[in-house]
């Protein structure tokens, strides 16, 4: 059985399980905040873009934008607004907070949008394939891989060479220096809150142009973001990348063992991961902290 497709495949789709996870992995990093919500504003995300093509004439590079600026706006507001005013040693109350926004989001898009499953028609780049050692791939799933590549790239430079990404690290360590520095951790929080939703908000729009979505996907885009997180270590970002990469190989082999499996094998991997950690084995991906 040749497993060299499935394999590619898998990491094609890995690249956009990182990148679910990226978003939750910035909010927890920096602030510790476990965001429950993050799935749904993926899925808000991508409701807006078939909004926005299907409303106006704007290409689908300005809806990226526009709804890249949008979800940063809201991230920032609800960051300032509300889950400032809980932080704290306690996770609890922020979690709390944000489950209660998933649970308003998902009725909310169920009300304006129905339960349809929906997708993002983009032509003939939907079916468009390149061909790799004899081995057919979709262009759009490579393409898909190469921005979320380039966004964890983006990512890490922002966070090591500029005077923001710098301040969020600092946030990450210890919040008392980052103000003795003539910072605002509050507003800190707040950009930080904010390109964590954009981000999530980017991987909703590529993930509408890849497979279909409802308003109940949120769900399972929280699962599998906490999945990469956990697997590639908590505050690692190369780490986050390679449990994308891992989870998604792993899935896309379990179809091809058995195609009615659905995400079984990712979970189950999953699981191995947790037992591995439990053991005092070490960080699945240590090597690749950052």
């Amino acid at each position: 059985m040749n497993y060299i497709e499935p394999i590619l495949n898998g990491l094609m789709v890995g690249g956009l399980y990182g990148l679910f996870g990226l978003g939750l992995a910035l909010a927890f990093g920096i602030m510790r905040i476990v965001n429950i919500a993050h799935g749904e504003f993926v899925v808000l995300a991508a409701y807006l873009g078939v909004t926005l093509l299907a409303a106006t004439p704007l290409p689908l590079p300005a809806v990226f934008v526009c709804v890249a600026a949008a979800a940063f706006v809201l991230g920032w507001a609800l960051q300032a607004t509300v889950l400032n005013r809980v932080l704290g040693p306690n996770p609890v109350p922020a979690m709390v907070i944000t489950m209660g926004l998933s649970i308003v989001l998902r009725n909310a898009l169920v009300k304006l949008y129905g339960a349809d499953i929906q997708s993002i028609d983009i032509g003939p780049l939907q079916d468009a394939g390149i061909g790799v050692f004899g081995i057919s791939i979709g262009l759009l799933p490579v393409m898909i891989f190469a921005a979320s590549a380039l966004l964890f790239v983006g990512v890490n430079l922002l966070l090591t060479r500029t005077t923001i990404g710098r301040a969020f690290r600092a946030a990450a360590d210890d919040y008392e220096i980052l103000e003795t520095l003539g910072f605002n951790r509050r507003r800190i929080y707040s950009a930080a809150m904010g390109l964590a939703v954009a981000l999530s908000a980017i991987a909703g729009l590529l993930l509408a142009m890849r497979s279909s979505f409802s308003p109940f996907s949120g769900v399972e885009r929280l699962l599998i973001a906490f999945e990469v997180v956990i697997i590639g270590g908590l505050g690692s970002l190369r780490g986050c990348f390679l449990g994308g990469l891992f989870l998604g190989v792993v899935q896309v082999v379990g179809l091809k063992l058995n195609p009615n499996s659905g995400p079984l094998f990712g979970h189950l991997a999953f699981f191995a991961v947790l037992l591995f950690r439990h053991a005092n084995l070490g960080p699945f991906f240590a090597w690749g902290r950052k």
